[in-house]
């Protein structure tokens, strides 16, 4: 059975449509009793909870499928809710009971193996709103895997990390608390003389057999020589590289037992790659049939809607305490006091961001917003044969020269679209290598060159090649059979390229003037596009993070866009303007396109030839 949610994203109608009853009577542990609860709507959760809930039920179903060498073991679930028991929360020195969405993250992290025995998800995001106890949770699973998951084992490696050493400190301080008082108890007083336990300021060690956990946080770094079992990182939200993160899990490839968890709000840059993960995983999920992320877990307790900002009543999407009576009270006026607070400052954004666990763009001169720009996504578009527009911005320096092409078309309804693509060619001068390049711009440029989104300059110095850009550009419009119907540049980037598509090519060019007088059209008419959703795209996160860039930049004669900083690229959204230029009047009847004559000039000798042969053009008798 094949299920994709990416489209029509009803979990809820596709559980309806299934039997479980198996599955359901089967398994009665806790975790597949939430999952249960939240599809049959007992729990108010939003899309991605129900998502992970529908995955497990799915899951459980394939058990024993030759494409799926994974098992769900209720007795490794139940290990970790007993431990959960005895584990102090620190605040009070005693255990807290957990409740069913924190046991739903105790059982999918621990109670999922695979085939020879080891945990099934060595890579898992775990993401609520703030003030939810998500650290606690962590200290329960590193405490469990620190003290439970090494017996037998010896030079075992863990991790505790954040963002800097007081925020590692916080997480590494939770877990020597709760394993002081756990090793007040049998069996784990014994256990703790036996390897000689030594609870130190930054590390944890057993003397007995080497296995240590260690507090290192991400400012410094130091992952390289380790080779981590289970690996927190707590607000891995705020880190905007995966250089670092790339050591802990280069480190994990040998570990049979690894576990790398990704715990954090969201945070204001939905660039960062906790973003891009959040993304990838929840198209794992929506994509039922696919296993290319098996091993890859995504529980995130968030808001659908902005919207919800002025319901209260669905805020344990986020704040799934909200759940528990005796903190209810306290937390939602709480929550409604910062609500009105952050509205009174203007920094609603703020509140959105922490507290309804939304990713958005924080600034109040950003050009799009995230949901504006996601929602243009489609899975594919045919270019073949169309009309495009043509937008060209040529790199200055470290920038990148970016191509934008857009395409009209009338939807299935007969409304007015515009698709939008681009290829942008990478120069790394400037940073030295192609590899800094991508640490500056914070973009895989060489996984998506392989992707087709971009091409790495073969410049021999990293500078921008005039001839490649120039071949790639005709070779594209020839192999696609694209009229091309205006091409627009900057005025200050006439360049050779610009030379030889005037001497060789009958296009339309036109120097554009990069004034907000003349911007100021096509950069609205692209902002309206993304909002009314007539605009499409693929998923390019070079595009992608070049939208998200853009800034609003307003004088008193226009408007256009702009970047906050030399390193954040808007490369493609300048070309896109470009192109917009004439290509949003494309529906027009004043439109170039629409004008007989224009489209003579357009066309190729050979074009014009069999025009001319032709009845339409009206040249040549009937007995011809």
């Amino acid at each position: 059975m094949k299920i994709d949610l990416t489209q029509n994203h009803n979990v809820i109608e596709e559980y309806e449509s299934i039997n479980f009853s198996e599955v359901i009577n089967k398994y009665q542990d806790k975790g597949t009793q939430y999952a249960v609860s939240v599809l049959e709507g007992q729990i108010e959760s939003g899309y991605l909870i129900k998502l992970a809930a529908f995955r497990h039920l799915r899951d459980l179903q394939r058990q024993g499928n030759n494409d799926f060498p994974f098992k769900y073991s209720v007795k490794q679930a139940n290990n970790i809710l007993k431990f959960a028991k005895i584990a102090p929360n620190v605040d009070t020195g005693e255990p807290t009971k957990l409740m069913p969405w924190q046991e739903f993250i105790m059982t999918q992290l621990i109670g999922w193996r695979s085939l020879d025995g080891g945990k099934r998800f060595s890579r898992a995001i775990v993401s609520v709103a703030r003030g939810q106890g998500k650290t606690y949770l962590m200290a329960i699973i590193m405490s469990y895997s620190y003290l439970m998951e090494t017996l037998g084992l010896e030079n075992q490696d863990f991790l505790v990390a954040s963002i800097n050493f007081k925020q590692t400190n916080k997480l590494f301080g939770y877990v020597k608390s709760m394993l002081r008082k756990i090793v007040e108890f049998e069996p784990f007083k014994s256990y703790a003389k036996e390897i000689d336990l030594s609870i130190q300021t930054d590390q944890i060690i057993m003397k007995q057999n080497n296995n240590v956990m260690r507090a290192i946080s991400h400012e410094s770094g130091q992952y390289d020589s380790f080779h981590f079992t289970t690996a927190v990182v707590d607000e891995i939200g705020e880190i905007a590289s995966r250089e670092k993160i790339s050591k802990i899990i280069s480190g994990q490839v040998k570990i049979k037992n690894r576990q790398f968890i990704q715990i954090s709000t969201s945070y204001p840059d939905p660039t960062v790659p906790f973003h891009e993960d959040q993304k990838m995983i929840q198209q794992a999920m929506e994509q039922d049939w696919n296993r290319d992320a098996d091993s890859y877990l995504g529980l995130i307790w968030a808001q659908d809607s902005l919207d919800e900002t002025f319901k209260p009543e669905t805020w344990t999407k986020s704040n799934p305490l909200l759940n528990l009576e005796t903190e209810k009270e306290v937390l939602m006026q709480g929550l409604t006091d910062k609500r009105d607070s952050d509205m009174l400052a203007g920094t609603i954004s703020d509140f959105q961001n922490k507290n309804l666990n939304m990713w958005l763009q924080e600034s109040t001169n950003s050009y799009l917003k995230l949901s504006d720009v996601e929602r243009a996504i489609v899975p594919d578009f045919d270019i073949h044969g169309k009309q495009v527009y043509i937008g060209f911005d040529y790199s200055m320096f470290s920038d990148n020269t970016a191509i934008a092409f857009v395409y009209p078309y009338l939807n299935a309804k007969g409304e007015k679209r515009w698709h939008v693509e681009q290829h942008s060619f990478i120069p790394w001068h400037k940073a030295g290598s192609i590899e800094a390049k991508e640490k500056q711009d914070g973009i895989n440029y060489r996984e998506l060159a392989k992707q087709g989104f971009c091409t790495i300059t073969a410049h021999e110095q990293g500078m921008i090649n005039d001839d490649q850009v120039y071949e790639w550009l005709l070779n594209y419009v020839e192999d696609n059979a694209l009229e091309v119907v205006f091409f627009g540049y900057d005025q200050k980037g006439v360049t050779a390229l610009i030379k030889q598509l005037e001497l060789n090519t009958s296009w339309n060019l036109m120097a554009i003037r990069q004034w907000t007088s003349a911007l100021k059209d096509p950069t609205k008419f692209l902002q309206k596009a993304f909002v009314e959703s007539s605009i499409t795209r693929l998923n390019d996160k070079i595009m992608e993070k070049a939208l998200l860039n853009a800034q609003i930049y307003e004088d008193k004669i226009g408007i256009q866009v702009d970047k906050a900083k030399a390193t954040l690229k808007i490369d493609v959204v300048d070309a896109i303007i470009d192109a917009l230029y004439q290509g949003m009047i494309h529906f027009e009847d004043y439109s170039d396109v629409n004008d007989p004559e224009k489209q003579i000039e357009r066309m190729t000798p050979q074009q014009k030839l069999d025009w001319l042969l032709s009845p339409e053009a009206g040249l040549i008798g009937d007995e011809l």
